[in-house]
């Protein structure tokens, strides 16, 4: 029994904690990407980048003496100014083609060839360390957690909630919602929808840009680190239906759990085809996902 006891507390309960906080930055990772789905209908294969772009761009904030606080709030902003140029310079020129979504998908690739190659230009291809902004550790019912980490489920719970009320529980987000779901009956009742795309993607990429703040002090940073997150977000959007955001935020979080709980048995280069294999299993039990789109929720 003792025996039990100290593997729930001292080995379950850790990987289950970390696989929290890490999936509520993948969650914010994979809101991005739906969203710009739902709507733009463009998958953005340099979302990974722009995650890595923010977690770089809180070094240079730190490195300029910012503090990490500075940093979280300045590095969305910026990332979404990085966004909204993204999508109104290179994405709107080939958005309207007959082959939009081959030409989206090799543009936003092409762009995530682009900033890798300048992060390594610019930072240099050494890993980078952020020190966690909150040390030390909390006892709950005789289990202790970081507290940094803590913060991290906490903002980031509050940030899922937040996106979830904006686009559902307001008249902004019912114009977001409705450009989703028709753009030419929007267009012609007067809604702004090329901005509205602009602005939808840079939203995106600010989200992108917060889970690279917060997963700075977890991981290092350098500049293929978006690669493989990416591809965990990806998962978690398709297993959760391309465009639902109700759908990323309950994949993500079982995936990272998942990830993490199994880490505990078997070799962590196992953990990614792990991932794949019940995207795989998903996809031939319910191929759309498991939840819609963000024009019809």
């Amino acid at each position: 029994m003792n025996h039990a006891l100290d593997w729930l507390q001292f080995v379950l309960a850790p990987q289950m904690i970390n696989g929290l906080s890490i999936g509520v930055a993948v969650v914010l990772m994979a809101l991005g990407l739906t969203i710009i789905f739902g709507l733009l209908d463009v998958i953005n294969m340099a979302h990974g980048e722009f995650y890595a772009i923010g977690a770089y761009l809180a070094v240079a904030l730190l490195g300029l003496g910012l503090s990490f606080w500075w940093a979280l709030v300045l590095t969305p902003l910026l990332m979404a100014v990085l966004g909204y140029a993204t999508e109104r310079g290179l994405i709107q020129r080939v958005f309207h083609s007959k082959d939009r979504h081959t030409l989206t998908l090799l543009l936003t690739f092409g762009v995530a060839v682009v900033l890798e190659d300048a992060l390594k230009i610019v930072f240099g291809a050494n890993p980078l360390r952020v020190e966690a902004p909150i040390s030390g550790a909390t006892e709950v019912v005789g289990l202790f957690f970081p507290n940094y980490r803590l913060f991290v489920m906490l903002l980031g719970a509050a940030l899922i909630t937040a996106v979830w009320l904006l686009v559902f529980r307001t008249s902004l987000g019912a114009v977001v919602r409705a450009a989703a779901y028709d753009r030419h009956m929007s267009a012609s009742l007067g809604v702004p929808v090329q901005r509205v795309y602009a602005a939808t993607f840079a939203f995106g990429v600010a989200l992108a840009g917060i889970a690279g703040v917060l997963l700075a002090p977890i991981y290092s940073v350098f500049p293929t680190m978006g690669r493989d997150f990416v591809l965990i977000a990806f998962s978690v959007v398709i297993i959760g239906g391309m465009g639902s955001i109700k759908g990323a935020v309950l994949a993500g979080l079982l995936l990272t759990q998942v990830q993490s709980i199994s880490s505990l048995y078997i070799s962590p280069v196992w953990s990614d085809p792990l991932l794949f294999g019940i995207m795989v299993l998903v996809l031939m039990w319910r191929p759309q996902g498991l939840f819609g789109k963000l024009g019809s929720a």
